[in-house]
């Protein structure tokens, strides 16, 4: 697709994905671990305690707290606590959300890619150039399309930390049980075809294909096999749910679930590690978890892309700093998070959760360069770049779409709800959001 910039809303920087191609960077091993704790910062918090707020994103707290053991180390009049958000995205963006109103607000906040935008629009979350200027914190070593990804209206809202894209995850063991070759399938039309084997080898409660439920981004895992079936949510503002390619695609779909060889799963990871699902969408966030639960080969695939004009979505979650505390709090979490994302620990963040570094010189890194040609899966994901496209806006840009999207999908494919009512509800819905709270802001 060469119209993507055409498709967004007025000052909105979208990404450029190619410049990725080569991310690689540098870790170091796992150390010691920083305590945690609860509560906020409040209003006027204590500018020397900087409060982070996370969901601990693909089971990652542990590696959290040697982020922040390393930043107080080298900054020893600073403290970092960090708070237990929530489960999920949506959790924390709500809890986040809630603290607005009150004056219990943390230092810094893991906003995902559907959670971001409604913010910096309502003036929420602090312009990181203005905060980093003040800091001396330096944001041209991130990468470009990672950063722009947060702009709005000439400034950005957020710092890159947690990005990731959906991989096709699939079970080696069970792929040559089942005589296929050992690839992803090329087309989702071919993996109808290979469900019906697989699904011959499974027995009881197991399955060939597992789709995550609307909390574990179904409308997001979804986005691939949608586009590459001539469907969309939207094209820019212009909501496609109705259209008869998105219909036709949700009816594939479907069809996955009503035949047989797919199901809905709510801990999606988790139940292809233990073996219950043969293959599944899912981020890269979760490849570390994955990979140390799984008692077979685990094998990692591009989303299927066979027209060549975008078949994956990026995703994940960048760091946000409310924009009602003190310039003295701004300035600390602005120096935490430049600290955590700097080479050496997005990195070693990237390395041991799954997530992609965020820094430029990260490709220069002779150690981590060898970590990815030994772990293949890892690489998987860095190479699916140019696959990749930006998402519709109509997901992570209109409040709540990600989940009211999801839910309306897994009432399809749960309840026999029927396709097009389902969807022209929603559309309707997505539809007076975008005309009554975003229009006029932008």
């Amino acid at each position: 697709m060469n119209d993507h910039a055409q498709r967004l809303p007025n000052g909105v920087n979208r990404r450029t994905f190619l410049a990725l191609l080569g991310l690689t960077g540098a870790g170091a091993a796992l150390t010691a671990c920083a305590g945690t704790g609860g509560g906020g910062g409040g209003a006027e918090g204590d500018p020397n305690t900087i409060v982070w707020w996370s969901n601990h994103l693909a089971s990652s707290k542990a590696i959290e707290e040697e982020l922040i053991s390393r930043f107080e180390k080298e900054n020893p009049d600073l403290k970092v606590r960090l708070v237990d958000g929530g489960k999920n995205y949506e959790e924390l963006g709500q809890k986040f959300n809630a603290a607005l109103s009150g004056t219990d607000l943390p230092d810094v906040v893991v906003l995902s890619d559907v959670w971001w935008f409604n913010f910096a629009l309502n003036e929420q979350i602090a312009n990181i150039d203005d905060v980093a200027k003040r800091a001396g914190v330096d944001t041209s070593t991130y990468v470009e399309s990672l950063y722009e990804d947060y702009a709005l209206n000439g400034g950005h809202y957020a710092m890159p930390f947690a990005r990731s894209t959906p991989l096709f995850y699939y079970n080696k063991d069970l792929w040559k049980k089942a005589g296929l070759p050992d690839r992803g399938p090329e087309s989702w039309e071919e993996m109808t075809e290979w469900g019906k084997k697989l699904q011959d080898k499974m027995s009881g409660r197991e399955h060939a294909h597992g789709w995550g439920n609307a909390v574990d981004y179904l409308s997001w895992t979804f986005s691939g096999p949608l586009w590459t079936l001539g469907g969309a949510y939207s094209d820019g503002w212009d909501m496609k749910l109705t259209s008869p390619e998105t219909v036709k695609a949700v009816e594939w779909l479907k069809s996955t679930v009503d035949d047989g060889w797919a199901t809905v799963s709510n801990d999606l990871a988790n139940e292809f590690g233990t073996g219950l699902l043969g293959s599944v969408v899912a981020s890269t966030g979760d490849l570390a978890g994955i990979l140390e639960t799984a008692d077979f080969e685990v094998g990692t695939a591009f989303l299927p892309n066979p027209k060549g004009d975008g078949g994956c979505p990026t995703g994940g979650a960048g760091l946000a700093i409310p924009a009602g505390i003190s310039e003295e709090r701004q300035n600390n979490a602005a120096k935490f998070i430049d600290f955590i994302t700097n080479t050496a620990n997005t990195s070693y963040w990237s390395r041991n959760v799954g997530y992609m570094p965020v820094r430029k010189d990260a490709v220069d890194d002779a150690e981590q360069k060898k970590f990815m040609e030994d772990n293949p899966n890892f690489r998987t994901a860095v190479e699916q770049l140019p696959e990749t496209r930006p998402q519709d806006n109509a997901r992570v840009f209109i409040p709540n779409g990600d989940r009211k999207i999801g839910d309306a999908l897994e009432t399809i494919l749960l309840t026999g709800a029927g396709i097009e009512p389902t969807l022209s509800a929603l559309e309707k819905e997505l539809t007076g959001t975008y005309e009554r709270d975003i229009k006029p802001k932008l």
